[in-house]
């Protein structure tokens, strides 16, 4: 008798949206192929890095003039591609759930629990273009999938693969931009009581991670880290830039006039000066270790319009400055 091939379409460098291909890798998930456990295995992990991505994307400001419900989309669908090519050569969930639930169920055992309940769970209707469920829904997944051992298996795997992405998800520029600045902001910190971690952390969102610092018009930068304006009060250099500012709740764009340093010391001196000498930020110098309640009281007391800055900012301390 010749025996089908069950062998599945090779997903791991698409979108796993094409249905045929999930059909035969469901098809031979159900007939116990190996195969099929380790390509049900992949996406998922396709999915877990695709949560990661999104995650630092929320993370990340996003008020540029580019920025669109269209553009928005087609990040995702980049997010997708990239989620499948970093499952391809892997970060080690695939492997740890594979290896976990031969351990419980034996190898056979371990195909069928995959077969049903993992492609399924793995690739739900539409691939991965639902791939925003949250971590209790992937968990139960796999509990469905393998049962307890599976559920802990996800555990332990979350906590493999997402210690080596944590360190490689804290990009370059990330780690450039808070080494070259810790020192001041320590010396910030220590004038004002508020922690090192959270003014650089306001530093990240006002200038983009360092890429985009207010510069003058040839180009040189002003060293202004905060988007520091400059009043009437103000002595010192200043430039004129363009700017979003929020009018009513809507995104407007304006020319304005903002402080200019000699160095990012001197962005770091007059940050300080700024929130602990105006009465207004008295309730930031009491947010203590708090850093939702630093964003929202920063917000609150007027030092940007953006009606999503406290939520931008506690997003960019907790998740990226980690």
């Amino acid at each position: 008798m010749i025996r089908q091939n069950t062998t599945p379409t090779d997903l791991s460098g698409k979108l796993a949206l094409d249905s045929k291909g999930l059909a035969e890798l469901r098809q031979g998930a159900k007939a116990g192929s190996a195969d099929a456990t380790k390509a049900a295995a992949t996406q998922f992990e396709a999915m877990f890095v695709n949560m990661m991505l999104k995650s630092m994307r929320d993370a990340s400001p996003q008020e540029g003039m580019l920025d669109n419900q269209q553009t928005k989309m087609f990040t995702t669908m980049l997010d997708q591609q990239t989620s499948q090519n970093i499952a391809k050569k892997g970060v080690g969930l695939a492997d740890v759930l594979i290896r976990q639930l031969s351990k419980t169920a034996g190898v056979n055992g371990e195909n069928a629990a995959l077969g049903g309940g993992m492609a399924d769970a793995a690739m739900p209707e539409g691939g991965l273009t639902r791939s925003m469920l949250d971590a209790a829904k992937l968990q139960r997944s796999i509990a469905a999938a393998g049962g307890n051992a599976a559920a802990s298996a996800a555990a332990s795997a979350g906590s493999a693969a997402a210690a080596p992405a944590a360190s490689t998800s804290r990009h370059a520029h990330v780690r450039a931009f808070a080494d070259k600045l810790a020192v001041h902001a320590e010396t910030a910190s220590k004038a004002t009581g508020v922690p090192a971690k959270f003014m650089l952390g306001q530093a990240a969102l006002e200038s983009g991670w360092g890429r985009r610092e207010i510069k003058a018009a040839d180009g040189s930068t002003s060293h202004n880290l905060f988007g520091i304006k400059a009043g009437g009060d103000w002595k010192g250099k200043t430039v004129d830039v363009a700017t979003t500012e929020y009018v009513n709740g809507r995104a407007t764009r304006k020319i304005e006039r903002f402080r200019a340093y000699d160095s990012y010391a001197d962005s770091f001196k007059d940050y300080a000066k700024l929130i602990t000498n105006n009465p207004r930020y008295e309730k930031v110098l009491a947010s203590g270790g708090d850093a939702t309640a630093f964003a929202r009281n920063l917000q609150k007391a007027g030092y940007a319009t953006d009606p999503n800055y406290a939520n931008k900012l506690a997003a960019v301390i907790n998740k990226t400055l980690v």
